[in-house]
This record gives structure tokens, sequence and C-alpha cells, in this order.
């Protein structure tokens, strides 16, 4: 027997690197055919059938009402308009506390690192408290003892006259649907494309400019609000934004929670710059506001971004514990649905996807923004 020369194409590094990842390939696809093919005899054992029409079928109305409904809805409606109250309700959980959980983990990282010994030690306290106790026993203590202790609508604590605090939630005045009030929104959304253009240009005088002019501006001056006001007719508030108990609870219980381990993300970023770095823009005679914005944060954000997706894709999957509290996002809706139609395996693929979405868009979108600020070697 002839054994192969060593200059086949056995012995070619490339070839093996290939036919590796083809028997690696194979073996998930036997295994992903192995799983359908079990999902496919039981269905048919247990005579189901699969599939999403029963979504849109008009002769199947969800029957079920959603307290918190920001579109249009009624029990009237298909599984599908449903679905969408569940999606919508999901986006402004995470869009909003992402938001939130960003700024306020960055002022706590910041504070964990203050000459301060008050506000260190604060900072501290917070995070290593929020940070060692369960998410799920945070969100039921800010709803049952923080939301449902609150008075009632007739009795709501008032803040300046504009803000309602009540067991139902809380009232902040909202934007009015006006002429003037669309003019300026359309002006701040032309004033932060330009400023982030200008920032990413760095001439951050004609940022700061643009912001001020076409953002801060048009936002205390231009916005018409609408304010809430007590009803005596019918004991409720009307006008203004309504942000339910649920809905409240699950953004703060999010928002403080993932903020704690920002907190740790942005302060081991800070630490991680070289302590030189410190000296020189002190030297330079910057002030330790400049010095942090302007040399010590850029440096840091490379080190700071990686592990922060990672926190907003926690909060993302996190928000799945709205079911807990009532609150009726995509996952909760899902649940109801599978109930009433037993196509459980159908809604759990949907909500499989759906937040597979989401955390594929959040992981691009930080991706693409590390490689912006990731310091070019030179």
């Amino acid at each position: 027997m002839t054994l192969p020369q060593k200059n086949s194409f056995w012995y070619d590094e490339r070839f093996q690197k290939i036919f590796l990842q083809v028997i690696i390939l194979l073996i998930v696809c036997l295994i992903f055919w192995f799983f359908c093919r079990n999902l496919v005899i039981n269905f048919q054992r247990l005579r189901l059938s699969f599939g999403f029409g029963f979504l849109f079928d008009s002769d199947r109305p969800a029957s079920f009402a959603i307290g918190d409904s920001p579109i249009a809805y009624s029990p009237t409606d298909t599984y599908f308009r449903a679905l969408l109250v569940g999606l919508v309700n999901s986006l402004r959980i995470m869009i909003t506390g992402i938001f939130l959980a960003i700024s306020l983990g960055i002022v706590i990282g910041l504070g964990r690192l203050s000459d301060n010994w008050l506000i260190r030690q604060l900072a501290t306290i917070y995070v290593e408290t929020i940070r060692n106790t369960p998410l799920l026993l945070q969100l039921f203590f800010w709803y049952f003892a923080v939301f449902l202790k609150l008075p009632k609508i007739e009795e709501s604590l008032e803040f300046f006259g504009r803000v309602f605090l009540n067991n139902s939630g809380v009232y902040l005045p909202f934007p009015a649907n006006s002429f003037r009030t669309w003019l300026a929104l359309a002006i701040i959304i032309l004033g932060i494309i330009i400023s982030v253009f200008l920032s990413l240009k760095n001439k951050l005088s004609l940022c700061l400019t643009s912001l001020l002019i076409l953002v801060i501006i048009p936002l205390i001056w231009g916005l018409q609000w609408q304010n809430p006001q007590v009803n005596p007719l019918n004991q409720n508030i009307d006008f203004g934004l309504h942000l339910s108990s649920e809905f409240a609870t699950l953004l703060i219980g999010l928002t403080v929670y993932t903020a704690a381990f920002i907190a740790e993300t942005v302060r081991g970023g800070i630490q991680s710059v070289n302590r030189g770095q410190w000296e020189a823009a002190k030297a330079l005679g910057l002030k330790p506001l400049l010095v942090m914005r302007l040399v010590i944060f850029p440096q840091a954000l490379p080190v700071i971004i990686p592990p922060l997706t990672n926190e907003c894709l926690n909060l993302v999957k996190n928000s799945s514990l709205a079911i807990a509290i009532g609150y009726n996002d995509i996952y909760a809706i899902s649940s109801t649905i599978a109930n009433q139609t037993g196509k459980a395996v159908e809604m759990l693929t949907v909500v499989m996807a759906t937040y597979l979405f989401f955390n594929l868009v959040i992981s691009l979108t930080m991706n693409q923004l590390n490689k912006r600020v990731k310091i070019q070697e030179r």
C-alpha cells in the first residue's frame, strides 16, 4: 500500500480547513433535520397542523382585551393586530430603556470615580445593591411596594401642576398636535442630524452651536406642550402622556438594573486609559470636565462599547419579564394567543424571531459604532 505523498492535497492546510468546515456544517444540518423531523412526526401523531394563517383569519378574533395599547385595538381584531400591539409595546420599552440605562450608567460610572467621597460611596452602594439582587425581585418591589401603594386618581400626587402620580401610572406633559409643534420637531431632527455630522468631522464648536440653535432653542420655546388636566366629572386625568403603572415599573426596573452593570463598564473603560493621559491633559491647563470629554472618554470608548453591547442585548432579553407584572409585550401576548389557539410552536417561533431580529440590529449598530471610535494605530 502506498502512502499519500507530502505534496498531496490532503496535506494542504487550506483544504483541511475547508474540509473541517464542511464536516461541521453537515453535522449542524443533520442535527437541525433531526429536530425538524421529530417536530413533524409529533405534529402528525397529535393531528396538528403547522402554520401562521390563523394570525390573519378575521373569523377567529383575538377575543381578549389589552390594557396598555399604544395603537387602536379591540378584542374583535385579528391575532396579528394583537401581536402588533405587543410588538409596539416591546419597542417602547427597549428603545426608551436602552437610552435611559446608558445615560444613568454613564453618570453612575463617573460617580464611582469622583473625588467627592460621598458621591463615590453612594454610587458604590447603588452598584453593589442593584447588581447583586435579582431583577424579578426588583420589578416586584417597584410594582407592589411602590406603584400599587400610590393614592387613587382622585387623590393623585401633583408636581408643579404638570406631573401627576397615582396607582394607575404617571401622567406627563406631551407635545400638542399643532403646526408649530411639528415644525419645531422637524427643526430638532434636522439639528440632531447636522450635529452628528459635524461631530464625526471633529468640528466640536460648530456641533455645539448647531445643538444650541437647532435643538435646544426649538425644544424649549418651539414646542407647544399639552399638560395633563384633572377632569372632575369622571374623576380621571385627561390629555398629556399617560405611562401605565406596568409600563413605568418595567421601564424603571430595567433602567435601574442595567445601569448598574453599565456603570461598571464605564468605570473599567475609563480606568483603562493610561494615567499619563490625565497628567498630560492637566498640564495643558484643561479643566477636569474637558479632560474627561476631550481626552479620556474618547480613548475609553473602544473598551466600553463591546461590553456595553452585551448590556443592551441583556436589557432587550430581560424585557420579557414584563409578563410577571402584567405588561402586554410581545412575549405576554404570544403566550395568551398560544393558550387560546394551541399554536405554542408557532408563537414560540414568532417570539424567538422577534428577539433575534432586535438583538441583531443592536449588535450591528454597536459594531459599526465601535469601528468608528476605534483608535487607529500608526
